[in-house]
């Protein structure tokens, strides 16, 4: 869907009338890969600016190419994935993305309404990711922790470097190491079906709740059949649109559109620009008053405009409405 976004902003803010075209690249999901292509990207001389999803948040390395390319005069900012702007304050002007903390709270606070609502008033709990460095993995899974409290321990935090079949054996080993967990969360977008599988495959579902992020067309499908409880999902799609929005500013020197988009720049957060959250439920849980989630339930977790709560059936007809089959 990002990239979907980002060719939507390149038509709409008409890139080909400045001779610019919009390339959404993807590496072998190591550090190593970011590094080495952001030193080819130094050695380029038709590089107008460069958008990066940061992999690991306090890689030096990582940081370092940024600044090299910065200072060689191409913009730089980070999507999705930042750096570690308390080592690194200087190492982007921008980043676009979602308050990941606030997601992870949001996640957090709908796990504890859907286990309270399942008479499991304490107990344990699971969180897997690719890679527990990442900024946006640690602070969803810091964000869940906090919002699930005290009552709910938090077992562990397994790490698969995105290896898909990885992510499945974490599951299993975690269903035996911890036979008595009674929740698994899903922090990247594999995760979900990752772990949908490995409970359905064991049938664990009874005994456990499913809490995840981001919506893969595999995990759509698990919701619909009843093997995911909610997702917390991004708006990468206009992450996609604004990144593009954002470079093509900086790059023509457009003041105006930067301080539109980061009116409060100087300020404490205030160098991020955020797209925006969905909490989708199953369609059974719509107009249901015996339904574990309330949109004024989560009102603590969140700001007013940073929440939609959505139904499946709602959410895939937006996906439909583009094309997509994901998020």
């Amino acid at each position: 869907m990002l990239n979907a976004g980002l060719q939507a902003g390149a038509e709409k803010y008409d890139l080909a009338g400045s001779k610019i075209e919009v390339i959404m690249e993807k590496n072998n999901a190591t550090a190593q890969g970011q590094i080495n292509r952001l030193r080819q990207l130094v050695t380029q001389a038709d590089v107008a600016g460069v958008a990066i999803s940061v992999i690991q948040a306090e890689n030096v390395a990582i940081v370092e190419e940024m600044k090299r390319l910065a200072e060689k005069g191409v913009p730089v900012i980070t999507v999705d994935g930042d750096i570690n702007g308390n080592l690194f304050p200087d190492a982007r002007p921008f980043y676009i993305g979602t308050d990941n903390s606030i997601a992870g709270r949001l996640l957090g606070t709908a796990a504890k309404k859907v286990l309270e609502s399942r008479g499991v008033d304490e107990g344990g709990f699971i969180q897997f990711t690719g890679f527990t460095d990442n900024d946006n993995a640690r602070a969803r899974m810091n964000g869940c922790r906090d919002a699930l409290g005290k009552n709910y321990n938090e077992l562990d935090r397994m790490a698969d470097s995105f290896d898909h079949s990885r992510a499945r054996d974490n599951v299993r080993t975690a269903l035996v190491n911890h036979p008595d967990v009674n929740a698994l969360v899903g922090i990247w977008a594999y995760n979900a079906p990752a772990i949908a599988e490995v409970v359905v495959e064991r049938r664990a579902r009874d005994q456990i709740s499913i809490f995840t992020f981001d919506a893969a067309a595999q995990a759509i499908e698990h919701m619909k059949n009843g093997h995911i409880d909610c997702m917390i999902v991004q708006n990468p799609f206009e992450m996609g649109v604004q990144t593009v929005r954002l470079l093509l500013a900086m790059v023509e020197e457009q003041d105006a559109v930067i301080a539109e988009m980061f009116p409060n720049s100087n300020e404490p957060g205030g160098d991020k620009y955020t797209t925006g959250l969905r909490l989708i439920i199953p369609d059974d849980w719509a107009g249901n008053s015996n339904a574990p989630i309330a949109a004024k339930d989560l009102e603590s977790a969140t700001s007013a405009g940073t929440l939609e709560v959505l139904t499946l059936s709602v959410f895939r007809e937006w996906l439909k409405k583009y094309g997509l089959s994901s998020s």
